[in-house]
């Protein structure tokens, strides 16, 4: 095997919702009340929603930017590349980048969709999130069979509404769905409530497979306002330790040894040394704790039900072994700051050239077809969607990967004498929101 033989699929991608999203979704009564997409005086775009303004934020797709112009000012969807609102788009990004599917969490809604949770009419909410999913689910992944893994979001303030959208989703073929984290910050009841028992039996009966992002609940953490923001970013993947750790607690992992969790956009490279102190603390405290764990190791029922995704993590990738070689997955995070586009083929070849053919189909793809219920060989060979074969294609197209600017403000002179902190971003979030 070699580079060009790579069959790669993304776990984890995102999309910048196109203006029209939800015309085509719902009646002309509902369309009125449904999420608007909105231009600031300065030419800046926004959702609003129920009274609430979400700006568009610069590092979220950034893909085909110059390095100098990311940052987190608000943005219009004219300044992005039509891949990050254009499903056909998005296909030619994925070819010119040998990305064989796509699974993409939402903008403006957060990953979660915890926007409709946090407006007052749950009402409306419902119905425009049925909607939100109908179009991700016809339009933005129904036109190109075999190339994108759909995601639905869920009513989790309405438990007979959420089992309900879950099977709904099933019934169109959607095998997933993202949850907050830690839905005591919506202010739901914490996962160990017997509140989410009809979720999880709706979740094994429909085999849908779960997916928490890293930022839906449990942030990553910023020291200070004096912090430089490189020291947040740095730590941000790490984060997700938090939610695993409370969700590895999980009774109901026990009683459904069959439940699929995807830890989105979390890196691996933590796990060996967080499966350790898992086992370690397990032996240290099971005696007072009451632990739920009796035959089985928290190590062993990680390794069970959780899929742990990576874009960039050299030291994770030399330790599968410590991991588990059938719980890894790629994601290419587009368009995000983090995105390799277009080289992700180049710099993931150049940390799994090491693996066996098998381990290395295992981590690009085969994990995800297995824990995504996911099978793109229906429809595509596999000679088309290998590195080589969707290159080809990107060719043929004339797809340009040429970085064009923004029109966002370069760095000047002077800009530099001390590093961006968390206070700052801080300050540009709170001006945005102003702007919107």
């Amino acid at each position: 095997m070699d580079m060009n033989d790579l069959v790669i699929i993304s776990v984890d991608d995102h999309v910048s919702e196109p203006r029209d999203m939800f015309d085509r979704h719902l009646s002309p009564a509902d369309l009125a009340t449904a999420p608007k997409f909105r231009t600031s005086a300065k030419g800046t775009n926004f959702w609003e929603y129920q009274g609430t303004k979400l700006p568009s934020i610069g590092l979220g797709a950034v893909v085909g930017r110059p390095f100098e112009e990311y940052g987190m000012e608000p943005t219009s969807q004219e300044q992005l590349r039509a891949g990050c609102y254009n499903s056909k788009a998005r296909v030619d990004d994925m070819n010119v980048n040998g990305i064989a599917a796509s699974l993409c969490f939402g903008g403006f809604a957060g990953f979660d969709g915890n926007l409709f949770q946090k407006v007052p009419d749950k009402d409306l909410s419902l119905v425009h999130l049925r909607a939100y999913n109908d179009w991700h689910v016809d339009e933005w992944c129904g036109p190109h069979p075999g190339r994108f893994i759909p995601c639905g979001i869920l009513p989790t303030w309405n438990m007979d509404a959420t089992v309900e959208e879950i099977h709904r989703l099933a019934a169109k073929g959607c095998t997933s769905v993202s949850l907050c984290d830690n839905p005591t910050k919506l202010g739901l009841p914490s996962i160990h409530n017997s509140y989410w028992e009809p979720m999880w039996k709706a979740i094994i009966d429909t085999d849908t497979t779960i997916c928490l992002h890293i930022g839906t609940g449990n942030p990553a953490p910023h020291a200070s306002n004096e912090t430089p923001i490189e020291a947040w970013i740095a730590t941000m993947p790490m984060a997700i330790s938090i939610g695993a750790a409370d969700w590895l607690q999980l009774d109901a992992l026990l009683r459904y040894p069959q439940m699929k969790i995807a830890l989105s956009e979390g890196s691996i490279g933590w796990v060996p040394y967080f499966l350790e102190r898992c086992d370690f603390s397990h032996e240290r405290h099971k005696a007072w704790t009451r632990s739920r764990f009796q035959e089985l190791l928290p190590s062993d029922v990680f390794k069970r039900h959780f899929l742990n995704c990576f874009i960039e993590d050299r030291f994770g990738l030399k330790n599968i072994d410590e991991i588990g070689e059938d719980m890894i997955a790629y994601e290419c995070d587009y368009p995000h700051s983090d995105c390799l586009w277009p080289l992700v083929p180049e710099r993931l070849w150049d940390t799994v050239k090491h693996l066996s053919d098998d381990q290395i189909d295992k981590v690009t793809h085969s994990n995800a077809m297995r824990f995504f219920n996911f099978d793109p060989f229906r429809h595509h060979s596999r000679a088309e969607l290998s590195v080589a074969g969707l290159r080809a294609k990107a060719a043929a197209a004339k797809v340009d990967t040429t970085p064009k600017s923004s029109g966002a403000p370069a760095l000047q002179p002077g800009d530099q004498t001390r590093p961006v902190t968390s206070g700052d971003i801080m300050e540009m979030f709170s001006k945005a929101a102003e702007m919107a």
